[in-house]
C-alpha cells in the first residue's frame, strides 16, 4: 500500500496485528510497541511518510532509509520504558493499518470467505505477552536494559546517500514537502558550503551576508554561530522550576549563545541549528526531562540538569545537510537558561504547534 501524508487509516485489531510479527514483536525488525495497542481499531490521518529517518544511535548523525514506513502523529508515552519521557514518534508499516474515507467508520462489515476466517482463527507466532516481555530484558549484571524503536533503529533501516535523488522526489509526491520548502532547503545547503560559511577563518563574509538578507526579508538568522564561552570554562546554569503548562518565551538567538561554549554545549546539552528558528517565540511548557532510554545503550539515563520540551516545537531538519528533511519530529530539548517567563495572560495566546529530528545523546546529560 503507497499511503500519502493526510490519508486516513484505520489501525487493525490486536489478532491482526500479532499475526505480522516474529515472537520478538517484529515485522521486518520493526518493533511493535505495547502503547501501541491502545490504537487498535482507532482512524488516524498519515501525518508523514517516514521513508527518510535520521541514525541518532551510532553517533554518525546521516540519513537512513525505511521501506514502507509511516508516522501517525503518535507519540511514546513511555510506560512500558520506565517512564522515559523522550516522546519519540512512533513509526508504524502499512500492514498494521488499512486505507479508510473519512474518520467515520461505515456499518457495513463484508462478508470474509472460509479461508480468510481460519487464518483469522489460527494462532498467532506472537502474543501481546512477547510483545510485552521484548521491551525489556536484564543484561548479566541485573541492569535493566529497553529496547524499542528507538535503540532498534539502525536494525530496520538502511544508510541513504543524500544525493540519491529519489529521496526528494517522494518527498514532495507523498505530500511530507512542499516544492518551495525543498528549495529553500537546498538554497541553504549551497550557501552553507558554496560561500564557506562554516569556516571560522573564510566565513564570515558569507555569514555577514546571510544575516544582512534575512534581516531583510525577516528570515532566520545564520544558525550556525559559535558560542561565546570558551571551552573549557562552566557554562551557566538558571533554575525557573518550569512546569508543564507554563508560559514561557524563548531568549534571543544571541542571548542564548553568550550561555554556549565553543562546542555549542550548556552544561552538556548542545544547542543545535534546529532551535534556533524557535528564538524569540512563546510556547508553553509540554514536558520535564528527567530521565529518557539511551538509545545507543538501552539503559535509563537521568538528567542531572533537567531539560523542558515545548508544546508544537520539533526539529524540522532544516540545516543538518545530510539529514535533511527527515520527518521524524523528534522532540527538542531547552535548558531553562535559554527560556525566561512569560505573565500569565488570559488574553494571551502561544504559538499554535509547529510540525514537525534535533536528539539529545548520552553525553548531553549532564
Amino acid at each position: 500500500m503507497k499511503a500519502r501524508a493526510g490519508d486516513w487509516v484505520e489501525i487493525l485489531s490486536k489478532e491482526e496485528i500479532l499475526k505480522t510479527l516474529d515472537k520478538n514483536g517484529r515485522l521486518d525488525d520493526l518493533p511493535f510497541m505495547p502503547q501501541m495497542f491502545q490504537y487498535c481499531g482507532q482512524r488516524f490521518r498519515i501525518h508523514k511518510t517516514a521513508h527518510k529517518t535520521c541514525d541518532t544511535v551510532s553517533g554518525r548523525y546521516a540519513g537512513l532509509g525505511l521501506q514502507d514506513g509511516y508516522h501517525l502523529d503518535l507519540r511514546c508515552d513511555g510506560v512500558a520504558y520506565g517512564g522515559c519521557q523522550a516522546g519519540c514518534l512512533i513509526f508504524w508499516k502499512s500492514a498494521w493499518f488499512k486505507r479508510v474515507d473519512g474518520p467515520t467508520p461505515t456499518r457495513y462489515v463484508p462478508k470474509r470467505s472460509r479461508s480468510q476466517s481460519a487464518a483469522t482463527t489460527s494462532s498467532p507466532c506472537c502474543t501481546d505477552s512477547d510483545v510485552v516481555a521484548a521491551a525489556r530484558r536484564q543484561d548479566a549484571g541485573g541492569d535493566v536494559r529497553y529496547s524499542c524503536q528507538a535503540t532498534e533503529l539502525l536494525k530496520y533501516t538502511k544508510p541513504l546517500a543524500w544525493w540519491d535523488v529519489r529521496q526528494y522526489v517522494d518527498l514532495y509526491r507523498s505530500n511530507d514537502k512542499t516544492l518551495p520548502e525543498i528549495a529553500r532547503g537546498f538554497f541553504y545547503l549551497l550557501y552553507y558550503h558554496g560561500t564557506l560559511a562554516s569556516s571560522d577563518k573564510w566565513g564570515r563574509p558569507g555569514r555577514w551576508l546571510y544575516n544582512r538578507f534575512q534581516a531583510t526579508v525577516g528570515g532566520i538568522p545564520f544558525p550556525r554561530e559559535k558560542g561565546k564561552i570558551p571551552s573549557g570554562q562552566p557554562t551557566p546554569r538558571n533554575d525557573l522550576d518550569l512546569k508543564p503548562g507554563d508560559l514561557v518565551r524563548v531568549k534571543s538567538y544571541e542571548g542564548i549563545l553568550a550561555t554556549l561554549d565553543g562546542r555549542l554545549s550548556n552544561r552538556g546539552l548542545t544547542f543545535d541549528a534546529e532551535l534556533v528558528p524557535f528564538c524569540g517565540k512563546t510556547f508553553r511548557v509540554s514536558t520535564r526531562v528527567e530521565r529518557f532510554v539511551d538509545e545507543k545503550t538501552g539503559r535509563m539515563r537521568r538528567m542531572n540538569t533537567p531539560a523542558v520540551i515545548l508544546e508544537g516545537v520539533t526539529c524540522k531538519a532544516l540545516y543538518c545537510g545530510r539529514r535533511m528533511f527527515c520527518t521524524r519530529g523528534i522532540h527538542l530539548w531547552w535548558r531553562e537558561i535559554w527560556l525566561e517567563r512569560v505573565p500569565a495572560d488570559p488574553a494571551h495566546r502561544a504559538i499554535p504547534a509547529i510540525q514537525p529530528g534535533v536528539h539529545m545523546t548520552a553525553e548531553q546529560t549532564g
